[in-house]
């Protein structure tokens, strides 16, 4: 599937700020330790070349002239994005930066800082991004497995989730116990159910509806 293969790719640490020694110092760190950076001086630049699909994280300044770390965040949210965010941030911005973490950024830290620091924040960074990516591949298959089953394999589901045995579900679909057997049987491996517990956390996961 499309976004199993994007969660493949290679992830990049962008950079956004306004200062030219800052970014290229945060370019130079990231690179020695093996990372891919993508630096950007303006955070209108980053948000028009951003890709959704590219695993990764954002180091991003908080006040910079054009638009301040909590905007682009705010951009990035509204877009749906899941690129966890790092803040760096002056004693002055502290209070901006706070709010943004309420707003769901990954972390800030305040300048200066240690190197290590910043290292440490981008590798818990890209480890909830692989985390997230994977938990929406996972569901992006299990609704793919749910569209690939009949109307009455749907009805089947439903019933088999609510704990009905086989011969309940024939009487209350107006099918024979052996069809519902087939039709049962057919779900599971459609699926990919182990038992009927793990159909059961799959029916949950997808939203409780078939």
């Amino acid at each position: 599937m499309t976004l199993q293969k994007e969660s493949k790719r290679k992830p990049v640490v962008y950079i956004v700020d306004d200062d030219d020694g800052m970014r290229h110092a945060l370019t130079v760190l990231i690179t020695t330790v093996g990372y891919q950076p993508l630096a950007f001086a303006k955070p209108t630049e980053f948000l028009a070349k951003h890709d959704p699909g590219q695993p990764g994280c954002l180091v991003l300044d908080v006040r910079m002239p054009e638009m301040s770390g909590l905007e682009v965040q705010q951009h990035l949210k509204k877009a749906g994005s899941m690129l966890p965010v790092i803040l760096i941030s002056g004693h002055g911005d502290i209070p901006m930066a706070v709010q943004a973490m309420k707003d769901g950024a990954f972390d800030f830290l305040q300048k200066p800082f240690r190197d290590q620091e910043l290292l440490d924040r981008i590798n818990g960074a890209l480890k909830l991004d692989a985390q997230n990516r994977e938990s929406v591949d996972r569901l992006a298959d299990l609704k793919a497995r749910q569209e690939s089953l009949t109307p009455r394999e749907r009805d089947v589901l439903v019933l088999v989730v609510d704990a009905k045995a086989n011969k309940v579900i024939a009487i209350d679909l107006g099918l024979s116990e052996r069809t519902v057997e087939i039709h049962r049987a057919n779900v599971m491996e459609k699926m990919g159910a182990r038992s009927v517990a793990h159909l059961v956390k799959m029916y949950l996961t997808l939203g409780g509806g078939a």
